[in-house]
């Protein structure tokens, strides 16, 4: 089975979205946002145990891949990002359209959406 090469994996990625990617905290998500030199974006999706059990981490990770899914369909992405969602204990029990929301003011104020 071949590896996506659009989705994040290996930790010295990690570290440099840490180190020195840009932190955007929403109300349902935190964004980190570094620009990559590649043709595409990489993109990776996080929930703590903070957000609750599994089921509950799952739903947040469908959640977000989801909102992410739809903005990518309708074109609203620059492209060259690496980006990292990591849901917030407080989207526990919202609807996809509000993590969406919260997705699209964070992608902004990040300089990321067209």
């Amino acid at each position: 089975m071949a590896l996506k090469p659009e989705v994040l994996r290996n930790r010295k990625d990690f570290d440099r979205l840490y180190k020195r990617g840009r932190s955007i905290s929403e109300k349902y998500i935190v964004l980190f946002a570094i620009p990559n030199a590649l043709p595409m974006n990489r993109k990776a999706f996080l929930a703590s145990k903070k957000v609750g059990g599994a089921v509950a981490r799952n739903r947040a990770r469908r959640l977000m891949k989801e909102g992410f899914r739809l903005m990518e369909k309708e074109d609203a992405l620059k492209s060259g990002f690496d980006i990292l969602f990591i849901a917030r204990n407080t989207i526990t029990g919202k609807k996809r359209q509000e993590v969406e929301a919260s997705m699209k003011r964070a992608l902004a104020k990040g300089k990321v959406l067209k």
